[in-house]
């Protein structure tokens, strides 16, 4: 009897003494944040600069970023989609750049299959050009293209991305066509436009916008249906009777079937960081281009979203 007593002990030692020393979520250990795109860019912005308003709201959490830009985000939205629901890996996805990659090959994640937690962000895209650029707006551009079709390089961060969705926007309502040349995120667009390298950076307004009050670059024009009054000296595409438009909305999602008593929670600290004036005051002072959003909100764009960019592939991939 001794001896299996002992032996007993030892089991629930063995088996129940760790978990009932585990902290329970979200204290245990830190939530990773996988973000799909390089330090210092607009993705990484997005967490780095939410997630502390949103730890305020999750008593015990701790939260660590982690980038993954490869493959145009890929790694970052399988890993998410691939990750334990166990409310210790989110994310940051954005439409379209999350919905692009399914609709253009093979990957290991459907977008309609996320825990939506919510948006934060919407971006208007741009076009970009070294300040010493004899491009002074969206008609230069285009003459420029036809004068020499093919050969104007403009720079995005990667094929499907909103960067590279807006250059097809503008050939599709111009009839040019331009050399696609795509990276892997924001940063290193920046540094060949400035080395030189290419001709025209597509990316978003609240990533030139530094650069362009410094005199750096300048915008031809921003993809939003009005100016962000950020950059409001900067036309919009339809202001210069294009019929473009194109942008980045961005928020966080967490892996599928996430349990109710981790999700809604998650759900009501983002919502509540959206809504702090401490947020919004910090976005502006930041020059973030605020758009909350819902968790039910985010998931109904994102879900048209898909409808319609599935459209466009049917009609004419756009990799072609």
């Amino acid at each position: 009897m001794q001896r299996r007593h002992l032996l007993g002990v030892a089991m629930v030692t063995a088996l129940g003494m760790p978990r009932l020393a585990r902290a329970a979520w979200p204290a245990d250990r830190p939530i990773q944040v996988l973000v799909p795109g390089p330090a210092g860019g607009g993705m990484d912005m997005l967490a780095r600069t939410i997630l502390p308003f949103v730890q305020r709201r999750l008593p015990g959490a701790s939260f660590v970023v982690i980038n993954r830009p490869a493959a145009g985000g890929q790694q970052a939205f399988e890993g998410i989609a691939q990750a334990a629901p166990d409310g210790f890996t989110i994310g940051a996805a954005q439409a379209p750049n999350s919905i692009t990659l399914p609709i253009e090959r093979q990957v290991r994640y459907r977008v309609q299959d996320f825990t939506f937690l919510g948006n934060v962000i919407e971006d208007p895209c741009g076009l970009w050009v070294r300040a010493d650029s004899p491009l002074r707006g969206a008609a230069d551009l285009v003459a420029a293209a036809r004068a020499r079709p093919g050969r104007v390089t403009i720079g995005t961060a990667g094929v499907g991305s909103d960067d590279h969705l807006l250059q097809l926007s503008l050939q599709e309502a111009t009839g040019t066509d331009y050399s696609h040349v795509p990276f892997n995120g924001t940063p290193p667009i920046i540094a060949n436009l400035l080395s030189g390298s290419i001709d025209v950076g597509s990316f978003n307004m609240s990533e030139g916008l530094g650069l362009m009050r410094d005199g750096t670059i300048r915008a031809l024009a921003q993809g939003g249906p009005e100016r962000w009054a950020a950059t409001g000296a900067v036309p919009t595409f339809r202001e210069q009777g294009l019929a473009v438009l194109g942008g980045s909305t961005r928020g966080l999602v967490a892996p599928p079937n996430l349990p109710p008593e981790i999700r809604e929670p998650l759900r009501t600290a983002i919502a509540t960081a959206n809504a702090d004036p401490e947020w919004t005051a910090e976005a502006e002072r930041l020059n973030l281009p605020r758009r909350p959003m819902s968790a039910a909100d985010q998931e109904k764009l994102f879900l048209e979203e898909d409808a319609r960019l599935r459209a466009i592939w049917a009609r004419k991939p756009w990799r072609d």
